[in-house]
């Protein structure tokens, strides 16, 4: 009980010894004066409150709120959530090598890793977890689904699964492994002459995977690249130097740092050898392509080294440290911005200035400033990278979208798996006509209801009318809007039937090749992808397009 309290009078003394010794101004006597305040309150609403709480989740919920004030990407790391951010930083855990999610109360495998145990013991995408060494999984979260599949190396653990087809649970038994997750879970050729590099994430080793991806693609043949950054979240700044440094001579500037800090104030130079500074590169982007993915992205831009394909990138350009605290725990702390090789910040949001309501608020254009590339070209900060060709992304329609939400395509699949021993590869895999209306006939009974735009739109048109009293006049014209536009399944399924089957043939090469199957099976109707490919055969737009003479 003594222990509980040492706060108080440790916090006590500092501010005696700051005002006996201390300029009662000093932001130090602030510090300490709020921190007494902070430590008072805590223990008074412990002390007192009507009801039972956790003074470790108060204090939790506490330092979280603070911490949310300042950017989304400041964290405090508790004890018991250390492994999971050694995880998310090295790229290792060990556990039965496969990510699980829930779904109706019951946790159910996404997908096993090549070569890890879970793969290895035939578990596939679809099985539902319903028992870890006899303990019931039924209505568990994630976090305790992992809790209970992670362990120490070299032990065993026992699933009871249920698999579509069979008629009874059975039992897997697996041993604990250390997992070390790719950052590059696919590299292969598009074409004769095109090489793809999937990077998904950078944590330790991403320099390492992308140079021998390279490497490896160029000795196949690969003449031009095409390096997939989409929906890649970022990671750990050194691997986004290493991952450019592939693409850029040693002694390039790859990135500088400026915070409030001095020892923050650095610049980050190309330590290696590249492996090619000439061939053609595309660099495929999305609103998910963040930090050190938009620092590759931005080197690769600013040096006019490739030309960037996508969608606008996120827009965060912070650099965060990560330091100790007491009792094992950490805090990740934004502690600078950081700058590509032209000088710009692509920091979209503001989080210094905030609106009046509170909010962090987008830089506004007139803020923002012009900066050039090595050839000239003109590249604006504060909105992320912007790519030097945006395709046109198709809207999926409503009853795709609902056949996606409702787990129906991931459910056939699951269910064609069990049917069919095996399939074409990934690239040539096809449903034909009559495997798509069996799929149609087994959606007969099936709940996929949906509302589409027009319909929305007339819904609250009638709305407006009736609120604003000219419902009466106009109603006969809306009632015959309806009638025309009232969506038909069995004729939206036929006339989507495109979307759908791609879809549908996407999910189904994942349960027989994995993540490579599903990215393979995307090939032919990836609009970046395309577009990259047309690009590679155009030599003279690809250089203007760079500014190339």
């Amino acid at each position: 009980m003594k222990k509980k309290h040492l706060l108080y009078p440790i916090a006590g003394l500092m501010i005696f010894t700051t005002l006996a010794f201390g300029n009662p101004s000093d932001k130090y006597f602030e510090i300490l004066r709020n921190l007494d305040i902070f430590a008072t309150l805590y223990k008074e609403v412990n002390r007192f409150y009507v009801d039972e709480i956790s003074p470790t989740d108060l204090m939790e919920t506490g330092i979280n709120a603070m911490l949310k004030s300042l950017d989304p990407y400041t964290n405090y790391i508790p004890e018991d959530k250390i492994e999971d951010y050694r995880t998310m930083t090295l790229g290792e855990y060990s556990g039965i090598g496969a990510s699980v999610s829930t779904r109706n109360g019951k946790a159910i495998i996404m997908m096993p890793f090549e070569g890890f145990a879970a793969h290895r013991a035939g578990l596939r995408i679809g099985d539902k977890i319903l028992k870890i060494n006899g303990l019931d999984m039924i209505n568990k979260n994630s976090d305790q689904l992992s809790r209970h599949l992670k362990g120490q190396s070299g032990t065993e653990v026992s699933l009871l699964i249920e698999r579509y087809g069979k008629p009874k649970p059975f039992e897997v038994k697996l041993s604990r492994e250390k997992i070390t997750i790719n950052n590059v879970p696919y590299y292969g050729m598009i074409s004769e002459d095109v090489g793809m590099i999937k990077l998904t994430d950078f944590t330790q080793n991403a320099g390492k995977e992308v140079r021998d991806a390279l490497i490896e693609l160029k000795e196949k043949g690969a003449k031009n690249i095409v390096l997939d950054l989409r929906g890649n979240p970022g990671g750990l700044l050194r691997e986004a130097i290493n991952v450019s440094n592939v693409f850029v001579k040693k002694g390039s500037e790859i990135v500088s740092t400026k915070g409030k800090v001095k020892e923050w104030n650095k610049i980050y130079q190309a330590p290696n050898a590249p492996v090619d500074t000439q061939i053609p590169v595309v660099v495929l982007v999305n609103g998910g392509s963040a930090s050190a993915a938009e620092i590759v992205a931005g080197v690769i831009q600013d040096y006019d080294r490739g030309v960037l394909i996508g969608e606008n990138s996120y827009g965060k350009g912070l650099v965060q440290a990560t330091r100790s605290l007491s009792y094992n725990s950490k805090v990740k702390v934004t502690v600078a911005k950081y700058y590509i090789p032209s000088g710009r910040c692509i920091q979209s949001i503001d989080y210094t200035h905030r609106n009046s309501d509170g909010s962090a608020g987008k830089m506004p254009d007139s803020l923002r400033t012009a900066f050039k590339t090595r050839n000239g070209r003109t590249v604006y900060d504060g909105a992320g990278v912007k790519p030097d060709i945006e395709p046109e992304h198709p809207h999926l329609a409503k009853i795709t979208l609902s056949l996606e939400t409702k787990n129906l395509i991931f459910d056939y699949a699951t269910k064609y798996r069990e049917e069919h021993d095996k399939i074409n590869s990934a690239k040539d895999f096809a449903l034909s006509d009559s495997d798509y209306a069996k799929f149609v006939k087994w959606l007969q009974d099936k709940d996929f209801d949906y509302t589409t735009e027009v319909e929305s739109t007339i819904q609250r048109l009638e709305e407006t009318a009736k609120k604003e009293k000219y419902y009466e006049a106009v109603k006969t014209q809306i009632i015959a809007l309806k009638r025309q536009v009232s969506h038909n399944k069995n004729s939206d399924l036929q006339k989507f039937k495109t979307e759908i089957r791609e879809l549908l043939e996407k999910e189904i090469a994942s349960r027989y090749y994995l993540e490579k199957g599903e990215t393979e099976a995307e090939f032919d109707n990836d609009s970046d992808i395309q577009e990259a490919l047309e690009l590679f055969k155009e030599t003279q737009r690809y250089r203007k397009i760079l500014g190339m003479k």
